[in-house]
């Protein structure tokens, strides 16, 4: 009897112990930040070259003359690094879901088929779901600390109410449907890998 309960011991105890012998990183955009975006990422190594990333952004603010630039976004992410994880050249793909909220914002141009003119004029409340890929590079700043600059491309699908004005405003269309194909990921990370 003793003999199976040491064994049922080591069995439940063993993927506790390797978990802890992973590592993982914990992390903040600093573009997201000076955007006034609340974010936070984790990364967990899964394998010698491969780790998940999951980020997850928030901006819930209102500002003056009643601009929105509100919404919530996560976006998981399989990163493969081309040396070793959390340090040097990594590729990644993602995918990435969120609401939004976004009306009174300046900015009179067209970049990539979407007339980002547009949200001038009109408030727009809707969902998006997206897939991209990415490249990105990390540097080992000491034993802890890390920064990392990635860029992303891909697609993103959106639906979206179309309201008359920024502030008040009857709502125009419903369910308006966009694709979006174009950059979705840019960061520059400050990261503490533990």
């Amino acid at each position: 009897m003793k003999r199976y309960t040491w064994i049922i011991c080591v069995l439940f105890f063993l993927p506790i112990t390797s978990a802890y012998a992973q590592k993982a990183a914990v992390k903040t955009n600093l573009l997201y930040d000076a955007t006034t975006t609340l974010n936070l990422g984790v990364e967990v190594g899964i394998a010698h070259r491969w780790t998940i990333d999951l980020s997850g952004n928030l901006n819930p603010w209102t500002f003056s003359d009643n601009t929105k630039w509100k919404h919530w976004l996560i976006q998981p992410e399989a990163r493969y690094w081309l040396c070793e994880r959390f340090n040097g050249h990594f590729l990644g793909a993602h995918v990435l879901g969120g609401i939004y909220n976004i009306g009174n914002v300046g900015g009179d141009f067209k970049f990539l088929g979407t007339d980002f003119g547009q949200l001038a004029d009109h408030r727009y409340e809707g969902w998006m779901l997206g897939a991209g890929i990415a490249y990105g590079y990390q540097w080992m700043l000491s034993r802890r600390w890390s920064m990392e600059a990635e860029i992303g491309i891909g697609y993103i699908y959106t639906r979206a109410d179309k309201y008359e004005c920024p502030r008040c405003g009857e709502k125009l269309e419903d369910n308006e449907p966009h694709n979006y194909f174009g950059p979705t990921k840019a960061a520059v990370s400050l990261i503490y890998v533990f």
